[in-house]
């Protein structure tokens, strides 16, 4: 039984067969009904790329799940590999909101054009993390409701967004050396585009995210606050000491080619930053612009929320300089056009570096962010 048992949990563990086997927690008493509930209770993630294989891969991960039409159902999520001899791993996703379009497009046409003999050690490539939300141009995934972005560290005998979550926690983060999380503000908030990052503790890892955040070479880097809740997937790489770069890409329905050209360029120059794709990086200077523009909203305040439902007007442009009080924005309302607007105002100078996309907002929802200017290198 003892053997067996250790059978068992190397499995859990080892990802044999190309998969991760996971081990769903319970307690028994009677040996054989333990056996029995062991073999039960294994959930199979499977996958059908070889992450020590060399040259481009394309394949999937497998995750099961039921539904009325079929018991017996996977959620396919693509994912490539693409490795070249010794070196950094460097894991690249997209489609953590499904709504989030620029960095799938980029992470899809990357995983297609870019030659391995290129790659220096390891590309791991996932474009569309929420896959059916995706599909579906919807934040939340319509499959279990969940918000991806707050399922880590995830739970193997959950969703399938919980049961992603933790492959990505257990077996992908364990790989790589970095993790690109490539964002937009989704349907809902339209960011001035930008990379950013989280204010990590100082020391070799913030150092490294500094810089990196800098080689996409936006006009602003930004470093923000968790203002909606816990189990965030950037937050579980930083916990296991990983170079981490996320973005702001822009946001709305619309996606301008600017928008697309900056996320591709962008991600590709990081990729050369990190060492992980063969070519110099190119700063801003080299590029004849001028020097990043470091902002911050680590601040509750920074952020501006709807005090009515209503139609929303945007009043300032993104990347414009507010001063405290100044109106940003007003909510008007159809059924009373005798109403005054209600204004939203700044409450404290800085940068818009994030504002309302849809016209229609309730009550609560965020339709500002104002940063403030800050020399990261300088902050404690």
């Amino acid at each position: 039984m003892a053997g067996l048992w250790s059978k068992i949990k190397y499995l859990a563990r080892s990802g044999a067969y190309g998969g991760a086997w996971y081990i769903s927690p319970f307690f028994c008493s009677a040996s054989q009904t333990c056996l029995a509930k062991t073999w039960e209770s294994l959930a199979l993630l499977q996958s059908t790329v070889d992450f020590t294989a060399q040259g481009r891969q394309f394949g999937h991960l497998y995750i099961p799940y039921s539904y009325n039409l079929a018991g017996w159902a996977n959620l396919m999520v693509p994912i490539g590999v693409i490795q070249n001899g010794s070196g950094p791993t460097t894991l690249v996703l997209a489609g953590n909101h499904g709504d989030e379009y620029p960095g799938q497009v980029a992470v899809m046409r990357l995983m297609r054009q870019i030659d391995p003999t290129q790659v220096r050690g390891r590309l791991i490539l996932i474009p569309a993390l929420s896959m059916p939300a995706s599909k579906a141009a919807t934040r939340l995934s319509p499959l279990d409701g969940k918000n991806f972005n707050r399922c880590f560290p995830g739970n193997p005998g959950g969703t399938p967004s919980e049961a992603l979550a933790h492959h990505l926690t257990t077996v992908l983060f364990p790989m790589a050396d970095h993790v690109i999380d490539i964002h937009t503000g989704g349907r809902g908030v339209d960011f001035y585009p930008c990379a950013h990052m989280h204010l990590v503790a100082p020391g070799p890892q913030r150092a490294g995210m500094l810089a990196a955040t800098e080689a996409w070479n936006s006009d602003f880097c930004f470093l923000y606050a968790d203002i909606a809740g816990t189990g965030l997937l950037p937050v579980e790489a930083e916990n296991q000491g990983k170079i981490v770069v996320t973005t702001e890409m822009g946001g709305s329905e619309n996606v301008t080619a600017q928008v697309h050209a900056l996320t591709q360029s962008g991600l590709t120059n990081v990729l050369k930053h990190l060492g992980v794709l063969a070519g110099r990086a190119d700063t801003r200077e080299s590029l004849g612009l001028p020097p990043t523009r470091w902002v911050q909203a680590l601040d509750w305040e920074d952020y501006q929320f709807a005090p009515e439902s209503g139609i929303y007007e945007n009043r300032v442009p993104l990347g414009s300089v507010v001063a405290s009080g100044e109106v940003v924005g007003a909510v008007h309302f159809v059924e009373r056009p005798d109403r005054p607007e209600v204004p939203v105002k700044a409450k404290s100078s800085g940068v818009l570096i994030g504002c309302r996309a849809p016209s229609l907002v309730a009550q609560g929802d965020c339709v500002a962010c104002v940063a403030h200017e800050v020399d990261p290198r300088r902050l404690a």
